[in-house]
């Protein structure tokens, strides 16, 4: 127990900025805030600014390159219909610092100041949370709900960093589509829940992969059973439901896949086992397939925007890519990374050799059927009543990738992948 505390201990001390970084961090949103806030006002435009995200809860953790994200939401007020705040946004900000925007549910903007990413998303301002149209609407609720408990606990904000870090590590942190992970404040409803990252770690570890852990902590359902009967069915898919203690029909950990918690449990129960500060340091996919002299690694570029839409397209396109790859080699395992960066996903295949095999074809009354089959396979033959072939199964990997990147070039393309790449 000493040696696990002492290491989270140390992890606070490596892991928080510094008051000189939060300051300088400070100074510069509130600097752009006022000017903002100048431009609304002379737009004649009726919305307020407020600051979201882990830096207006005291929640941020320090990067390896001392990049930041600000999350700035202009809350437009209700009069201004859905489809027209994110244009409105846009001619708030024109030129400014050379806006990038970015498309989403809502299009927003990214503006860097230095190594600073301000994030400027627009959001309707509404006074109770059913009028929400748009789930980033809720962020203003969110903020205060956190805000108001670490006031009663400040030491809890320590322990929401190190949470925050080590699920980052585990490549278990982020809600984008191509994680399916712990958003940022998912992590701090959980470690408000169970009082601390040390209680937090031992529940994931315990819990079951077969059965849905149900959080209420605002007790607005009656009992566990009732949150999975009332709650909107599409809210229940994931392994966690954390029922949003600012919003009684929303899950805040809807969008965490099996996939991803069983691997953050996995972590957690080795964290436990054997603690170490390796836990808290980001994980590289490279380093599990290294090594493997049957490793093959694909690089991808699609046409979409850097970021969630990206990653989510190089993501879906991998399921498809490996179900193909499937049928000539015996895929023993699989990895997907994502350089937002450079916009380059990344895929790492453990392939053997497929034994050769006989597969079997329809019927031979079934002529329509039967005439594609042996079309397709020139060696088929005819078996109490049944086509089958034989399938030798001798490609190289670059071999058969030249024949995949030629018969499914339309898919590719439908796909919205540009490039496809051996690395």
């Amino acid at each position: 127990m000493d040696n696990i505390n002492n290491i989270i201990k140390e992890e606070v001390l490596l892991i928080k900025p510094s008051l000189e970084i939060i300051n300088n961090i400070k100074y510069v949103s509130n600097k752009f805030i006022s000017g903002l806030e100048k431009r609304l006002k002379n737009k004649k435009i009726k919305a307020d600014v407020f600051v979201g995200g882990s830096l207006a809860k005291n929640t941020l953790a320090k990067t390896d390159d001392n990049n930041y994200d600000v999350d700035i939401f202009v809350r437009f007020d209700r009069k201004y219909k859905d489809d027209e705040i994110s244009e409105l946004l846009g001619k708030v900000i024109g030129k400014f610092e050379k806006a990038k925007k970015v498309h989403g549910s809502r299009d927003y903007y990214q503006i860097l100041i230095g190594k600073m990413v301000l994030e400027i998303i627009p959001v309707a301002k509404i006074s109770r949370q059913e009028q929400a149209r748009n789930v980033t609407d809720l962020s203003y609720f969110h903020v205060n709900y956190v805000l108001k408990n670490l006031k009663k606990r400040k030491k809890l904000a320590d322990e929401i960093i190190v949470a925050k870090a080590f699920a980052h590590a585990q490549n278990c942190y982020g809600a984008e589509s191509y994680i399916r992970g712990f958003s940022g404040y998912s992590v701090e409803l959980l470690i408000l829940h169970y009082k601390c990252f040390l209680n937090f770690i031992r529940a994931m570890a315990k819990s079951k992969i077969d059965e849905k852990l149900v959080i209420d902590d605002e007790k607005f359902y009656k009992n566990n059973k009732n949150v999975l009967i009332e709650m909107n069915e599409s809210k229940l898919s994931g392994p966690i439901i954390l029922v949003d203690p600012t919003f009684r029909q929303r899950n805040a950990l809807s969008g965490l896949s099996a996939e991803t918690f069983k691997g953050f449990k996995k972590a957690c129960a080795e964290f436990l086992k054997k603690p170490s500060h390796e836990f808290f340091r980001k994980k590289n996919v490279y380093d599990e397939f290294k090594g493997n002299k049957n490793l093959e690694i694909i690089s991808i570029k699609t046409t979409k925007q850097a970021g969630d839409i990206s990653g989510t397209k190089s993501k879906k396109f991998l399921d498809f890519f490996i179900s193909q790859a499937a049928r000539e080699f015996v895929v023993r395992k699989h990895g997907f990374d994502y350089d937002e960066k450079k916009n380059i996903a990344y895929y790492y295949l453990i392939l053997d050799k497929k034994p050769d095999e006989t597969i079997k074809g329809p019927p031979i009354i079934r002529v329509e059927n039967l005439t594609g089959f042996k079309k397709a396979h020139a060696n088929a033959f005819v078996k109490n009543g049944i086509a089958y072939a034989h399938l030798s199964h001798k490609q190289s990997f670059e071999s058969w990738l030249k024949y995949f990147l030629g018969k499914y070039k339309k898919v590719i393309r439908e796909m919205s992948v540009k490039e496809i790449r051996m690395t």
